[in-house]
């Protein structure tokens, strides 16, 4: 068990996190901006939805107000002029980039037959190509980071590889999407090790009480524990050494790696005891 370091901290560090306008994207940010780390806030949102809250604004006045400065850019991440544009407004405006958090995804519990492509291309453009193509972007900033001792990283929401029938059989263009996103973390964190830029994906081990969960049909989101698990396990893994690549993290599991190992604080109801389980853990 390693404790956590009282002095460790992000303060000073510019983060650019996609889907970062509400739930696990803005925890994130907002647990980053708590230390005075600079967020650069990726995502499509600038209108209110009554169906979704929050937007990249609404995001970034969360960010300043937990202690953060936010730079909050519309973007598609599907768009690659887009992208590069984002990239080199963020490095104008902070200095550079020392962590990217792949964080935005889409999600459709579908079968075959219920999944158009049209839904296809949109996970596997936002979810797989996505973080491919903002990890490709911001790579430049990241070597830059990694030359100046800056401890730069690449955190990917996505879960551990596990090739088992049952985790494609229900949505297999969601799993194909989701573990597009785990595949560019084994390879980006073999390909980038040279270069100092740690790579490494976090994943949950219960539901995740999110908008996008909450539009889940039969989803109890009281059965999830809340975001901030999430966050909080960011935090330690972004921390910590960039020597620390490949990994595929759960997040209860880098909690107790620190000795944390009462997790009440997350639940969404107090008292819980049997959360609904994410996908992907085996």
């Amino acid at each position: 068990m390693t404790e956590v370091n009282p002095t460790a901290s992000l303060k000073g560090k510019t983060l650019f996190i996609t889907g970062a306008s509400r739930g696990i994207g803005l925890a994130i940010a907002k647990r980053a901006a708590a230390d005075g780390a600079n967020i650069v806030i990726v995502a499509k949102t600038t209108d209110l939805n009554p169906k979704l809250p929050g937007t990249i604004y609404s995001a970034a006045k969360e960010v300043e107000a937990a202690g953060g400065r936010a730079l909050a850019l519309a973007v598609d991440i599907r768009d690659d002029d887009a992208v590069f544009a984002a990239v080199a407004k963020a490095a104008a405006t902070f200095g550079g980039i020392d962590i990217l958090v792949n964080n935005a995804s889409a999600i459709s519990l579908t079968n075959t037959e219920a999944t158009p492509m049209k839904r296809f291309d949109l996970m596997n453009g936002v979810n797989a190509r996505g973080t491919y193509l903002c990890t490709m972007a911001c790579l430049p900033e990241l070597k830059k980071s990694a030359a100046a001792g800056r401890n730069p990283q690449v955190l990917t929401m996505s879960p551990p590889l596990s090739m088992q029938t049952h985790w494609f059989q229900n949505h297999t263009a969601y799993s194909m999407a989701k573990y597009g996103m785990s595949m560019c973390t084994l390879g980006h964190a073999g390909e980038f090790k040279k270069y100092g830029i740690g790579v490494n994906s976090l994943w949950p081990r219960t539901a995740i009480a999110t908008a996008a969960m909450q539009m889940i049909p039969g989803v109890d989101v009281a059965l999830c524990r809340k975001p901030e698990i999430l966050s909080d396990a960011a935090w330690l893994i972004l921390t910590g050494s960039n020597a620390n690549t490949g990994n595929f993290y759960i997040d209860d599991t880098v909690l107790a790696a620190h000795g944390i190992t009462d997790l009440e604080k997350y639940s969404v109801t107090p008292g819980t005891k049997h959360f609904i389980p994410d996908f992907f853990v085996d």
